[in-house]
């Protein structure tokens, strides 16, 4: 039996033990993740720095060289994050009632894990701990496939979280990692739709339509991350600032980093200068239509077509728009139907917004 099949074979077993766990045996497995995680940072940063130094002697771009990094706060951020996951209510064995039949059945429809789910992804190291600890979770069994650029950091992470089922009894292969990076292996995984029985990638649309047009397994995509805030003529200005420089400026290399601001046209002359102040500050460049170009010192004037770019850098589009139909307009032509945010203090707007503008995450 070759690598993957195997894998995928005990991964698909696995689950199985997986799916017969209650929540509060879950939810303390998940604690002592996070708790192994913590213990292990050091480790898990010596293995970061390797993977870190290969990616400087690379020349990858700093966007991924951001992703691939890990420090004492981000294995924090993960850890808490599993916390966050163990506090969630446990979506196994929930029923939703279908209604009763004419001869006095009563008929319940029960949610149940998919079995295995396979992650692919690339130099995001922290996808080893989400995807391991969400599958945990909703009782799915998880093979974890990331880019060469992060694998020692990643097998790092499975590392721990293995030692912690072992501790419980549990089957290792409830979190794998495929240990080799070669592509021919990720096209074997691809194929494996009697032991797998759904795929996610995570990284650049690249990556994601390679997956999608390889897979025989079913997919669940994204593409990429072009996301906006709108800010409405109703906006507290300073709130919207804190919004723009938070989602622009904390981690430009995240897919749910803001890649376009959309502003009402009412406060316009009142927030862009503001913005135009806080950007500059952060040395962030400014791509804007010839209208709106004017509020920023040295913005490249772009065109129609040039909107919709994902930068993963300090990078934003500008554009000033009529009314609040026009920013909604602008989102759909131009967004990924990833995340998309409104800053204003009117809850009708708010909700308005939350219905027109299609996205996902």
């Amino acid at each position: 039996m070759s690598l993957i099949k195997d894998i995928s074979a005990q991964a698909a077993k696995a689950a199985k033990v997986l799916a017969l766990l209650d929540t509060q045996t879950k939810n303390t497995i998940l604690k002592d993740m996070a708790n192994a995680l913590r213990a292990s940072k050091d480790t898990i940063k010596s293995e970061n720095e390797t993977d870190l130094a290969n990616a400087r002697d690379n020349n990858l771009p700093a966007a991924m060289v951001d992703r691939l990094t890990l420090t004492d706060e981000r294995i924090e951020d993960m850890a808490q994050g599993i916390e966050v996951i163990a506090q969630l209510d446990d979506p196994v064995g929930q029923l939703r009632p279908m209604g009763e039949r004419p001869n006095g059945i009563q008929i319940n429809k029960m949610r149940v894990p998919l079995g295995v789910i396979c992650m692919i992804y690339e130099a995001r190291p922290n996808v080893t701990a989400d995807a391991g600890a969400l599958c945990f979770k909703s009782g799915n069994a998880v093979i974890l496939r990331g880019g060469k650029e992060a694998l020692g950091s990643s097998m790092a992470i499975a590392s721990v979280l293995h030692s912690v089922l072992e501790q419980h009894n549990l089957p290792k292969a409830l979190i794998s990692v495929i240990p080799d990076p070669d592509r021919g292996l990720l096209m074997e995984l691809m194929q494996q739709r009697d032991t797998i029985d759904l795929i996610i990638p995570r990284g650049g649309e690249g990556l994601i339509n390679f997956v999608t047009e390889n897979s025989t397994i079913p997919v669940i995509q994204h593409f990429k991350g072009v996301c906006h805030l709108y800010v409405d003529k109703d906006a507290d200005l300073d709130i919207a600032l804190n919004l723009l420089l938070n989602g622009k400026t904390q981690r430009t290399g995240v897919c749910n980093a803001l890649e376009g601001l959309v502003v009402h046209q009412d406060i316009a002359d009142a927030f862009l200068p503001m913005a135009a102040k806080a950007l500059a500050e952060k040395n962030v460049r400014i791509n804007a239509d010839s209208k709106t170009a004017q509020y920023f010192d040295g913005a490249n004037v772009i065109g129609e077509e040039e909107f919709g770019e994902e930068y993963l850098d300090l990078e934003i589009a500008v554009r000033i728009v009529p009314d609040f139909n026009a920013a909604v307009d602008h989102i759909d032509r131009f967004g990924s139907f990833h995340t998309e945010v409104i800053c204003t203090q009117n809850e009708q707007t708010a909700s308005l917004f939350q219905r027109s503008v299609d996205a996902l995450w």
